[in-house]
């Protein structure tokens, strides 16, 4: 994991305390007081740093009284405010690391560097260099934001840094060349490069393998002895959400639907900014830049909606997600041999509300962390497991890929104004490449062929005749009448309208979807196509022996699928209710949620599913 969620409790209160103080910008010379104080809560604490973090705190506090707000810092007190943190600093860090700051900073994220005198006088330098010019620069709190972000990407390995680095700056400067270019033939071709780059770097490092591993075993099958080729490289983690939102950049800017981005700090934000760096949601441009690019304003209420969401999400991930994972699923996907058929019945539903937990866990805690630093992401799930029908399932599970899909690949493929057939075959494309989007395996591209079939015979039972009637016989029914220009004139739903389902239908349709959703996950998480089979074998068998059913286990499944069905109202009743109760209320709520997460973690991390994409 890239951290814990006690580090990752920490970097972000860090993160949310100085980006609110960076909002006004007579607070600026607070920042290197903030980076000793960080540094010093970090170690052992003894009357004497504490003293000299007090003294160099109440200084820097002088030095941004005698400023007037909006303008930046004067040189003098900027100097000044930097020296006397930077010294503070430098002091513990030599006292109790032996390094100057910087370098501390940096070999604490694993970046090698030269040790001795020369090395360290030259980090200190740079190190003060920076810190000033970070403390005059115009747009502070941006450049922080930026800056933690290539923090926490850093902190799983700093050697990835210089590939979302270069790739956003890439698209940035593409952007603007497909803008700026009138030849329409000369845009194209930027726009072909821009896929080429995106799609060239994440085909190395998530393909590469798998495509020579695939053309090594049809050439064996041929009776060629091909040799033994793999890239021995880290795939980088959450490469496919950042490749596609900057993509959908130069793709929107190409369309015409946004304007080039002028400021380019706020792109590298954009595409770098922590809370959906990893795992999503894929935020698009013109959801997120705007929001960057604004004056953030504090908002009370959406800070206490953050606050919920990522007490919601731990649950969902860690009392959930991580409890099915550790105590029923691996160990009957592991052996599904070693299972009876209700076992693993079991294990493969347990998967299906541990991948949900985690992932929309995740989300959750994405969105909220996001809120908490005044910006809001999309919607990323609707209760997908409540969809009465294939289609509506997708309208529900991961909406920022699924609509990603959509507008960049599904329609420009032709979407469905090329006859039935065409719509078919780009369906069944869009799943297909939705698959392997997911994992470099041929389970994954069965899984998404399933579903694209799925979605197929969907559309090929609402396109029959028999239903059109049915369906045209139900708006004649649902219509109404108006008085219009003297006369009572008849009114039908839209095109669009779909009729009313039974309350019977509308289960079945459900414990229908469901089951094929369960069924595909099992292509999803087995490591195999053996292992998959074996799955559906032990399934077959019909025993119902179960000794590793534990009562726990039973009751966790239960929670997570009765959470599901929870009705929608009842949630967000909920969610207003904590963000208008007293902070003192709000305090015992969460402290209730940590306690219940300390109850039910394990002492194995278990890594969020979608870190693996």
């Amino acid at each position: 994991m890239l951290f814990n969620t006690l580090d990752y409790a920490r970097f972000l209160a860090f993160v949310f305390v100085v980006s609110w103080v960076l909002a006004r910008r007579r607070w600026a010379l607070m920042l290197p007081w903030f980076l000793l104080l960080g540094y010093a809560l970090s170690l052992p604490w003894t009357f004497t740093q504490l003293g000299v973090t007090a003294l160099a705190g109440l200084f820097s506090l002088r030095l941004c009284h005698q400023r007037h707000t909006g303008e930046t810092p004067q040189l003098p007190a900027s100097l000044a405010a930097v020296a006397l943190n930077f010294v503070a600093l430098g002091w513990l860090s030599y006292r109790h690391a032996g390094r100057d700051p910087l370098g501390l900073g940096l070999s604490a994220l694993k970046v090698p560097l030269p040790h001795g005198t020369v090395a360290s006088i030259v980090g200190a330098a740079v190190g003060f260099a920076l810190l000033l010019l970070l403390v005059r620069a115009k747009k502070l709190r941006l450049i922080f934001i930026l800056l933690a972000s290539y923090v926490f990407y850093a902190h799983w390995d700093w050697r990835f840094l210089p590939l979302i680095f270069l790739s956003s700056s890439i698209d940035w400067l593409l952007g603007h060349a497909i803008h700026n270019e009138q030849d329409r033939s000369k845009k194209k071709r930027w726009l072909v490069i821009t896929a080429c780059v995106n799609l060239g770097v994440l085909g190395v490092f998530k393909y590469f393998n798998f495509g020579v591993d695939t053309a090594r075993a049809v050439l064996e099958s041929l009776g060629m002895h091909p040799p033994e080729v793999a890239l021995r490289i880290a795939l980088p983690v959450g490469i496919s959400f950042f490749t596609f939102e900057s993509m959908s950049y130069v793709i929107d800017v190409y369309r015409g639907d946004i304007e080039p981005q002028k400021s380019y700090l706020e792109y590298l934000a954009f595409v770098a900014f922590f809370p959906h760096l990893v795992a999503g949601p894929i935020v698009r441009p013109r959801d997120l830049l705007p929001q960057l690019a604004r004056q953030p304003r504090w908002s009370s209420l959406e800070g206490s909606e953050g606050l919920f969401l990522i007490g919601v999400g731990l649950v969902k991930k860690v009392c959930i997600g991580d409890y099915l994972a550790l105590n029923l699923v691996d160990r009957v996907f592991d052996a599904p041999m070693h299972y009876s058929s209700l076992e693993c019945y079991a294990g493969v539903l347990g998967y299906a509300v541990q991948i949900y937990c985690d992932f929309s866990g995740y989300t959750d805690m994405a969105i909220g962390s996001a809120l908490l630093l005044g910006v809001r992401f999309p919607l990323n799930f609707d209760s997908p497991y409540k969809a009465p029908d294939i289609q509506d399932f997708w309208r529900r599970w991961h909406i920022s890929l699924s609509t990603w899909l959509r507008d960049y690949l599904y329609i420009p493929l032709g979407g469905n104004r090329k006859g039935e057939v065409r719509t078919y075959i780009n369906l069944m494309l869009t799943m297909l490449l939705g698959g392997l989007w997911h994992g470099a395996a041929w389970t994954f591209v069965v899984w998404g062929g399933l579903h694209g079939s799925a979605l197929a015979l969907h559309r090929a039972w609402h396109s029959t005749p028999l239903l059109r009637a049915r369906l045209e016989r139900e708006r004649e029914r649902h219509a109404w009448w108006v008085w219009e220009d003297g006369e009572s004139k008849k009114r039908l739903p839209g095109k669009a309208w779909s009729a009313p389902r039974t309350w019977w239908g509308t289960l079945l349709g459900v414990l229908i979807t469901l089951h094929f959703v369960c069924a595909c996950w099992i292509f999803f998480r087995a490591d195999n196509f053996q292992k998959a089979w074996l799955m559906f074998s032990q399934l077959g068998q019909l025993t119902h022996f179960h000794p590793n059913l534990h009562a726990k286990v039973l009751w966790v499944l239960g929670l997570g699928l009765f959470s599901h069905y929870v009705p929608e109202p009842l949630f967000v009743w909920a969610r207003e209710t904590f963000k208008r109760a007293p902070a003192f209320t709000q305090g015992v709520i969460l402290l209730g949620l940590l306690l219940w997460v300390r109850e039910m973690v394990s002492a194995q991390a278990v890594p969020f599913v979608y870190f693996q994409f």
